[in-house]
């Protein structure tokens, strides 16, 4: 007799890591989509959670620049540009040149930009826990939570 038949056929490894990995896939384009939506974040205007975490990135690192904030996020710089120009457009941001050097611009929060800033962290304090409540009432355990965020920890490390 043939070892070959007492191993799980190609398709049948196949079928179980695609199913797992579609799980992934999908919360991956769900996940993306609302990231992508723009959002009221209690200051009556719109903008969209990159946006308003590099703002918010910028806030807590007045002076940060494009560079610092593109290892921070693990973005190129050209995209990190353009999310600053879009603040800075909208007014939450602005740049100034670095003393001494013309070459470095610095980032730095305007009013409106702490303001909103500060209301994007109360509304995220407040969703993190309402999703954190909803997975507790949907059957998973403060452990399974806590793997959760350990896998996606070392996914991360993985994919850097």
């Amino acid at each position: 007799m043939s070892n070959y038949t007492e191993q799980p056929s190609v398709d049948l490894i196949f079928k179980q890591l695609n199913d797992k990995a579609n799980l992934l896939y999908k919360f991956v384009m769900l996940y993306g989509d609302y990231v992508a939506e723009n959002q009221d974040y209690g200051t009556g205007e719109l903008i969209n959670m990159v946006e308003v975490h590099t703002l918010t990135a910028i806030e807590e690192n007045p002076g940060v620049n494009i560079s610092e904030l593109a290892n921070m996020w693990n973005r190129t710089k050209g995209a990190i540009s353009q999310t600053a120009t879009k603040l800075e457009k909208k007014g939450y941001i602005q740049r100034r040149k670095q003393d001494g050097n013309a070459k470095t611009v610095m980032l730095f929060p305007t009013e409106k930009g702490i303001r909103l800033s500060q209301a994007h962290k109360r509304y995220d304090a407040i969703e993190v826990s309402k999703t954190v409540d909803e997975l507790l009432r949907a059957g998973c355990t403060p452990e399974e939570l806590d793997t959760f965020f350990k896998v996606v920890t070392k996914y991360i490390e993985i994919l850097l």
